[in-house]
């Protein structure tokens, strides 16, 4: 054998038994070169029994199962496999719990005006639970006392400021009969500012050495969330109380532009629309824009057919299969136009005035809305993900994330469709509970027992009550109030 083939063989057998003479470090670099750190993690080896046969690290079943994932990664198809198992699986939980939603959503609306207002407020209460956790977990790494106790007392005080008076006008009679809740309602307003302001002191006085700007960005974060969530649900619940049509129909078109937005983009989106979501196209919005336009138009038309769904809610026990008939409101009864002048020539002269219900025009507004504004909920929150470095708010419903993530735009959508509503819809913004409330806060006992008796006398000219019948009643108060004079 020459020089040559024996220095060859020499070299073979010293690569062949080089794992049992290098150095423990060596040896896991070399044989646990493919596996992850925690799989490094797991391997035993004694420095002294180190021999060619036991060098072999010890890997569990899914220890194995990974690394041979992680073996098909080199031939281009254990990644690919996994990733196709993980992303079928998130589409189909995505997929049940889209059609669970939707369900659902279906049968609290035809639950009436409670169950549709209840949803609302956990919903609200999700989301602010959700947000303000971003913020609570440092506080409590820091140690501030009642950072979350804090939060949840601002909320409860905005509940009562802003719905408190709503749940009155419905339940006037009960509320109004117990003293101490008739001081809640004539004393609203400054109970409410009393309140806020016993919270405000309060954080002052936990504002702790050296935290002090950590405090004041969470107050801020908490007034924030009350602004953009708690206040703008309430405008969400005031649309109930208007007609269910307008909680109705603005979520809905949210919705379908959000799945337009995907469909479009996803099939001739090229050109992004804005860097904080890469994934939203300029094409994927502009289609959505017109889909929801067409959806606003076929919807509008579906469900103007119920007063179910259009009369303003006259009491909160109603339902699909027991409610009030109304006198609709003028934009859902067909009107008459009269065309401009050009128009009409264009037309030849045979068309010159046009019938058709206001409430088509005003649904293209809030389908415009829906597609071009209300996007922006959805970018908002995404950006406050990417500052706090999250992918979701939650993991509330499955496959979906949070209820911030799946509900940013619609706050967004309920606000304006409420001062929408209030500026070009509304043709009556007084009803008898704030007229009543209105007596009872205003006017002194001898005042109220004097319109009573003016509306008595009214009733008496319209034939409502006989003379006999007031008479009666007018002895009733004189019995009971003897000190007023008549």
């Amino acid at each position: 054998m020459t020089s040559k083939s024996k220095e060859n063989k020499n070299r073979i057998h010293s690569s062949d038994t080089k794992t049992g003479t290098e150095t423990e470090t060596d040896a896991e670099v070399a044989d646990t070169s493919h596996l992850s750190k925690d799989h490094v993690a797991s391997v035993s080896i004694t420095p002294n029994s180190i021999t060619p046969n036991s060098i072999t690290p010890t890997i569990s079943k899914s220890e194995e199962g990974e690394k041979g994932q992680g073996q098909n990664q080199d031939h281009g198809q254990g990644p690919v496999v996994n990733e196709k198992e993980r992303k079928k699986q998130a589409f189909i939980t995505r997929t049940i719990w889209t059609f669970v939603m939707i369900s659902a959503f279906f049968l609290i609306l035809a639950s009436g005006h409670i169950p549709i207002i209840i949803s609302i407020l956990v919903f609200q209460l999700l989301t602010f639970k959700e947000i303000i956790a971003l913020t609570s977990e440092p506080a409590r790494d820091k140690k501030i006392p009642y950072n979350r106790s804090l939060n949840w007392y601002f909320l409860v005080t905005t509940w009562y400021y802003l719905d408190f008076p709503s749940f009155v006008d419905f339940f006037q009679d009960k509320v109004l009969s117990y003293k101490i809740l008739s001081l809640l309602v004539v004393n609203h307003k400054f109970i409410s500012y009393s309140f806020y302001i016993a919270g405000f002191v309060f954080f002052v006085w936990t504002l702790k050495k050296g935290y002090y700007k950590f405090q004041f960005a969470q107050l801020c974060v908490t007034h924030m969330t009350l602004l953009l969530v708690v206040f703008q649900a309430h405008l969400i619940m005031d649309n109930i109380l208007h007609g269910i049509f307008w909680f109705f129909l603005p979520s809905a078109l949210v919705i379908v532009n959000d799945i337009f937005a995907y469909i479009c983009g996803i099939t001739f989106g090229k050109t992004q629309l804005i860097e904080i979501s890469p994934k939203k196209t300029v094409e994927g919005f502009l289609g959505a824009w017109i889909m929801t336009g067409i959806a606003a138009i076929i919807g509008t038309y579906l469900l103007t057919k119920s007063d179910y769904l259009i009369c303003p809610a006259q009491n909160l026990s109603t339902h699909l299969y027991n409610f009030p008939h109304c006198e609709p409101n003028p934009v859902f009864i067909p009107q008459i136009y009269q065309l401009p002048t050009n128009v009409i020539e264009f037309f030849g002269d045979r068309v010159e005035i046009i019938t058709f219900k206001p409430i088509y025009f005003h649904a293209a507004i809030l389908a415009t809305f829906a597609s071009l504004i209300a996007p922006f909920g959805g970018f908002f929150a995404s950006g406050l993900k990417r500052a706090f470095g999250i992918k979701d708010f939650g993991d509330t419903i499955p496959g979906h994330g949070g209820a911030t993530d799946r509900f940013d735009c619609q706050f967004l959508m309920g606000s304006f469709t409420y001062l929408y509503y209030q500026t070009f819809i509304s043709n009556n913004n007084m009803n008898l509970g704030k007229i009543l409330q209105m007596a009872i806060i205003n006017l002194s006992l001898p005042q109220l027992v004097q319109l009573v008796k003016s509306l008595l006398r009214y009733l008496n000219r319209e034939r409502v009550i006989d003379d006999e019948k007031l008479k009666l009643i007018y002895d009733l108060l004189e019995n009971k109030k003897g000190d007023v004079d008549f």
